[in-house]
Order: C-alpha cells, then sequence, then structure tokens
C-alpha cells in the first residue's frame, strides 16, 4: 500500500507539471520531506552551517571516554527532492545505536542550484567537518561518509576528489546504499528487470537524470536508447560496464540490446553524464585503487542494482576491502521508509541495522 501510494504521488506530480498547475519536483519533495520527529532525549541535535552548506548535527548525550567516530550523510533523492527533514529519522537511529556523531548535510537543489553545486555542497561540508572534527569530540581518523541513492553518487565524487588531498584527514570508509554511479549503459540486467518497478521504473529516473542537469526531457528517448553514447566511449569504458561482468545469477531473462549509433547533437547536449563527477564508474584505477574501505548495499528490485555490482567489483579489483549485502526483497528508496512504524519496510530496519554494524567496525 506504502509503494502504490508513493508511486501514484509521482505520476500526480508528473501530471500536474503537464497541465502547468505546479513542478513536478516541488509536489515530490513535499511528499519526501515525511512528518516532523519527535524530541529524542538520548541526543543533542544543532543545526549549523559549513561555510554557508546547511547541516544538522546528532551528538550522543552521554559522555563518552574517548573520541567518537563521525558519519557524514547525504541524503538521497536524484540531487532535486530530500532533505536533512527527511532522513531524520535514519539519522538519529545511526547515531543512538552506534553511538556517533552524525553530520546531516542539506546541499543544494538542482534545479534552482545547477549540477554540481549539489557535489561541491557535500565536498565543502565534508572537508570542513574533517578539519574541526574534535571540536564535536570525534577522532579525525574514524570519519565514514554515508549516503542513498543519488547521495551515492556524492559519497563517490566526494571520496574520489579527496584522494589526493594531503592536508586535511583521510576518510575511513565510505557506505553506498543503491547508488546511481552510470549513465553510460542503461539497459543492464537490472534495468531491464527492473523497468517498471514503483519508485524509480528506468523511464523516470532517466527523466530525473536530465531534469537534475537541467536538460530538455525530450531527449528522454534517446538516451534510454543509448544513442548518446560514442562508440569509441564503449570501446573505452566497456572494460568497466559490462553485462558480463555481472554475475549470472543477476541475469536471468536479460536480453543484450541491440546495438544502436550515437546521434552527435545528443551527446553534445548531454555530455554531463560522462564526467566522472557524475559518472563514478569511469574513474581511473589510479583513484579508485585508493578509495577507503567500502560498504555497498544493493536492492534486487531496483533499476540502479547493477551500478552497485559493477562498482563493487571495480574496487575489489584495485584491491579496496569491500563490504556487500544484497537485500532479496529490497527496492529502491526503502531507506526513505525508516522509522515511520507501520508504514516501514522489514527492509528498511534491515538496511539500517546493517549500517550501523558496518560503522561499529571502525
Amino acid at each position: 500500500v506504502c509503494m502504490f501510494l508513493a508511486s501514484e504521488s509521482c505520476q500526480t506530480a508528473k501530471n500536474l507539471e503537464n497541465l502547468g498547475i505546479l513542478e513536478e519536483h516541488i509536489l515530490i519533495r513535499f511528499i519526501s520531506n515525511g512528518l516532523p520527529a519527535c524530541k529524542d532525549s538520548k541526543l543533542f541535535i544543532k543545526d549549523l552551517h559549513f561555510d554557508e552548506v546547511p547541516v544538522r548535527i546528532y551528538l550522543p548525550r552521554l559522555p563518552s571516554a574517548s573520541k567518537r567516530r563521525g558519519l557524514i550523510f547525504f541524503h538521497g533523492g536524484c540531487g532535486m527532492f530530500g532533505s536533512i527533514r527527511s532522513y531524520e529519522r535514519t539519522c538519529r537511529y545511526i547515531a543512538s545505536k552506534s553511538d556517533s556523531v552524525v553530520v546531516s548535510v542539506g546541499y543544494r537543489l538542482s534545479p534552482e542550484h545547477k549540477y554540481p553545486g549539489q557535489v561541491l555542497d557535500c565536498l565543502t561540508a565534508t572537508v570542513r567537518f574533517l578539519q574541526t572534527a574534535e571540536n564535536y569530540g570525534v577522532d579525525s581518523a574514524r570519519i565514514i561518509v554515508c549516503e542513498d541513492s543519488a547521495g551515492g553518487t556524492f559519497t563517490a565524487s566526494v571520496c574520489q576528489q579527496l584522494v589526493n588531498r594531503t592536508d586535511i584527514p583521510k576518510i575511513r570508509a565510505q557506505v553506498m546504499i543503491y547508488p546511481f554511479l552510470q549513465a553510460l549503459k542503461l539497459n543492464l540486467p537490472s534495468h531491464q528487470k527492473n523497468a517498471f518497478v514503483p519508485l524509480l521504473p528506468r523511464n523516470r529516473m532517466v527523466h530525473f537524470i536530465l531534469k537534475y542537469l537541467n536538460k530538455d526531457s525530450s531527449l528522454e528517448e534517446a538516451v534510454l536508447a543509448g544513442s548518446h553514447v560514442p562508440q569509441s566511449m564503449n570501446l573505452k569504458y566497456g572494460k568497466w560496464i559490462n553485462p558480463d561482468l555481472i554475475p549470472n545469477k543477476f541475469k536471468q531473462g536479460y536480453k543484450p540490446p541491440l546495438p544502436t549509433s550515437c546521434v552527435a547533437q545528443v551527446y553534445e547536449e548531454i555530455k554531463e553524464m560522462f564526467e566522472t563527477t557524475f559518472s563514478l564508474l569511469l574513474a581511473d584505477d589510479s583513484v579508485v585503487c585508493r578509495l577507503p574501505d567500502t560498504c555497498i548495499v544493493t536492492c534486487e528490485h531496483d533499476v540502479l542494482r547493477d551500478d552497485g555490482l559493477l562498482y563493487k567489483k571495480r574496487l575489489e579489483d584495485n584491491n579496496v576491502k569491500v563490504t556487500w549485502y544484497h537485500l532479496e526483497e529490497g527496492f529502491h528508496c526503502a531507506l526513505g521508509f525508516f522509522g515511520y512504524s507501520i508504514f516501514s519496510f522489514p527492509s528498511s530496519n534491515k538496511i539500517v541495522d546493517h549500517i550501523v554494524n558496518f560503522i561499529k567496525g571502525y
């Protein structure tokens, strides 16, 4: 019932935009913002700004004998929806159960604030926290970055951009929950299998990508067909983004798509999709091999499942320690339902508990 209502809300938002009544992303933001959470006697909660980027810090009230670990959280929402409040319950739970200081980042949203403003806000907040962690009772050598969905794009981007920084502490680990990591191949096995699954069907995924990048929605069909990718790029990155790299058990019923020709005009219009701040799977091995320990959560009923599987392989091939957690009953956006009592899902709780168990090891 919850998934049906959420899916219908998204369709209603699209219909209202088509009628010129209300822009789609405005209504989805209102819905995804959720209900206010009750007071929490176990935490100090402070709203601050890190170099003009809004953040909310969750600090356990009980004194600690030593400095705590820190966790930086980037919410999901295609870079256009979601907020600190949307993930209030998730961040509180992680802070309390893992005895960590959690920083939730309220990065600017597209389309009002153009790409890559979202990534830059996340990077700014991360660097500031790494520099000032001790002010919040945090051990700067035990800071983890965590996200879901598009926040995974931001997490991966932040970690990749920081590998060469020697003036600040290193990120200890990254947690990526059903992340979006590439726009090169949008017809992988998980795209086919989950093309019509509620909350993030394949055509809506492409629609949101274009809207996030402030591109015309008329490009949707061309991108779905793969006409945005030059053959040279397919050849160059096929060694990293290829259905052959996905385990056979995830390819039941998969049909390789027919070859398509690149339309130069389409490529020129959307070539930002192939920047490594957007398609993180395109990063060089020289960057990937220096990334921190990684936890990847994938869900079976998710168009983005294979992005996580491919990144897992890239990391393992580069000798990065990976913890992988796959939910057979999981679906995209499951984390957004966490903490809403009967409206929550078993997969929502499993994801959060797995995160807590993972970060306790650092």
